[in-house]
C-alpha cells in the first residue's frame, strides 16, 4: 500500500487550519457552556421568583373555609410560557382540565419538595425542555410551576450554530494564513530551486542574493560558495578535456596522414601487412571520432547560444552531412511555413547528426526524421530500422562510454559510447529530454522534446 506523501505547503496549511480549528472550537465550546449556564441560571432564578409570588397568592386563598383552587389558579398571570399545578389532599389542580398533571411533575421532585419544602429540576414536559419549581404550602399542599424553555432552547441553538460558523471561518482564516505564510517562507526556496535549475541547464552564473532575507544569509552564502566551487571544478575539467583533446589532435593528424599513405598502398603490401594497415586506419578513425566527441563534451557544459532557426532546414542539412536521402525528413519545405525555433543551432544539428550516426551504426539506417511543433514546444523524432533498444538499456544508453547490451544485436560495436551522451547533454542544455521508444513496425524511435522553442 503506497503511503500518501503530502507536500510541505500542504502540511503547513493543514497544520494552521487544524490549530485554528482546535483553538476556535475550544473557545466556542467554552463560550457556549458559559453562555448556556448563565442563561439557564438566570431563567431558573426568574422561575423561582415567579413561583414564590404565585405560592403566596395560592397560600392566601387556602385560608378560606371553602377554597376554590381552580379559580385561584386562573387569577395568576402565567402568560403563555408557564403552567401552574397544585397538589392538594391527594388531588391535582390546574387552570383548566388537565389529564396529564399527575405525570408532568417527576416523582423525584415531589419527594424533594416533601422533604425540604422547596425544589427545582430541569426536565422535559410534553417533549419540550422546561424547569419545574416546587414549593410546599402546607403539609398536604404543594405548588408546582412549570416554566417552558422553548425560546431559551431556540436561542441556545442559534448561538451554537453561530459559534460553529465562527469556528469554521476561523479555521478557513487559519488555512489562508498558513497558505500566505508558506508562500512567504517558501519564496527563498523557490529562488534556490530556480537557481539550481539554471545550474542544471548549464547556467553557472546563477546566484542567490544574500540581502533578500537576513535569516537566510548563511544559506545564500553557502549556496553561492558551492556554485563557485562547482563552476571552478567544471571549468578545470572542461579545460583539461579540451587541452588533452587538443594536444592529441596534432600527433593524431600525423598518424592519420601516415595511415592514409599505407591505405593507398595496401595493394602493394602482402596480405598480413595490408590487414594490419587496415586495422590501423580503422582504429585511427575511431580515435579521431573519440577526440572530436571529447572536445564536444568539453564545450557541452557552456550555456546554449539561442537564436531563431529554421528547424526543417536544420534537419535537412544534418541529413545531407551524412550523405543520406533527404526524403526521409518529414518537415515543411521551403515553399511552406517552416517552423522557426529559438534554439542553439550548433547543438541541435549535432544532436541530429549523432542520432543519424547511431541509426546507421546500430539501427540498420534511419528511415524517418520528423520535425514538428506541439504548441510552444518542439519535437524531433528519428526512426531506425534496427532491432530496437531493450527496456533494460533505455535508461543507461545515454550515459557516457556506455553501449547498450543490445548494441551487438543492433549492429557493429565500433562506436565511442559518447554519441548519445552528447545528445542528452545538448538536449538538457535546452531544458528538454530525450527518450527511446519502440517504432511501430519494428525498430527504435528516438524522441526529443524541447520546451518553449516558439
Amino acid at each position: 500500500m503506497t503511503r500518501l506523501r503530502l507536500g510541505l505547503r500542504t502540511r503547513v496549511v493543514a497544520g494552521f487550519a487544524a490549530g485554528a480549528l482546535t483553538l476556535s472550537a475550544s473557545m466556542a465550546l467554552v463560550s457556549y457552556e458559559v453562555t448556556r449556564s448563565e442563561l439557564i441560571s438566570g431563567r431558573e432564578r426568574a422561575a423561582v421568583r415567579s413561583a414564590t409570588f404565585d405560592a403566596r397568592v395560592v397560600a392566601a386563598g387556602l385560608n378560606t373555609d371553602r377554597p376554590d383552587i381552580g379559580g385561584m389558579l386562573r387569577t395568576l398571570d402565567t402568560g403563555g410560557n408557564r403552567r401552574v399545578l397544585v397538589f392538594h389532599l391527594g388531588h391535582w389542580y390546574s387552570r383548566s382540565a388537565d389529564t396529564g398533571a399527575a405525570t408532568a411533575v417527576p416523582q423525584s421532585l415531589q419527594r424533594l419538595v416533601g422533604q425540604r419544602g422547596q425544589g427545582i429540576q430541569r426536565t422535559r414536559v410534553d417533549g419540550e425542555p422546561a424547569v419545574i419549581v416546587g414549593i410546599l404550602l402546607t403539609p398536604a399542599t404543594a405548588l408546582y410551576e412549570i416554566d417552558y424553555l422553548r425560546e431559551l432552547d431556540q436561542t441556545l441553538r442559534t448561538i451554537g450554530w453561530v459559534l460553529v460558523l465562527v469556528a469554521s471561518v476561523v479555521a478557513a482564516a487559519g488555512a489562508g494564513l498558513g497558505w500566505y505564510a508558506t508562500r512567504y517562507v517558501l519564496r527563498p526556496l523557490r529562488s534556490v530551486a530556480a537557481a539550481a535549475q539554471g545550474i542544471t541547464a548549464g547556467d553557472l552564473t546563477a546566484r542567490l542574493d544574500p540581502a533578500t532575507d537576513p535569516d537566510l544569509q548563511p544559506l545564500s552564502a553557502s549556496f553561492n560558495e558551492m556554485v563557485d566551487q562547482l563552476s571552478r571544478r567544471i571549468e578545470r575539467d572542461r579545460r583539461f578535456a579540451a587541452d588533452v583533446s587538443h594536444e592529441l589532435r596534432s600527433p593524431l593528424q600525423t598518424l592519420a596522414a601516415s595511415a592514409s599513405v599505407l591505405e593507398r598502398r595496401r595493394d602493394r603490401l602482402d596480405e598480413r601487412t595490408a590487414m594490419a594497415a587496415g586495422l590501423v586506419v580503422a582504429e585511427l578513425a575511431r580515435f579521431q571520432s573519440l577526440v572530436d566527441d571529447l572536445l564536444e563534451l568539453a564545450r557541452g557544459d557552456l550555456p546554449a547560444q539561442l537564436e531563431p532557426v529554421d528547424a526543417g532546414e536544420l534537419a535537412r542539412r544534418a541529413v545531407q552531412r551524412r550523405g543520406l536521402d533527404p526524403a526521409i525528413v518529414d518537415a515543411p519545405g521551403p515553399e511552406a511555413e517552416s517552423p522557426r525555433w529559438t534554439v542553439d543551432p550548433r547543438r541541435i544539428e549535432q544532436v541530429l547528426v549523432n542520432l543519424l550516426d547511431n541509426a546507421v551504426t546500430h539501427g540498420g539506417g534511419p528511415v524517418a526524421v520528423r520535425v514538428e511543433t506541439a504548441g510552444a514546444d518542439g519535437v524531433i523524432e528519428v526512426d531506425d530500422d534496427g532491432p530496437g533498444v531493450s527496456a533494460a538499456d533505455r535508461e543507461v544508453i545515454f550515459d557516457r562510454f556506455v553501449r547498450g547490451r543490445s548494441a551487438g544485436a543492433r549492429g557493429n560495436d565500433t562506436g565511442t559510447g559518447l554519441g548519445l551522451s552528447l545528445v542528452a547533454q545538448h538536449v538538457a542544455a535546452h531544458g528538454g529530454r530525450v527518450r527511446v521508444l519502440d517504432r511501430p513496425g519494428g525498430g527504435a524511435r528516438f524522441r526529443i522534446e524541447l520546451p518553449g522553442v516558439r
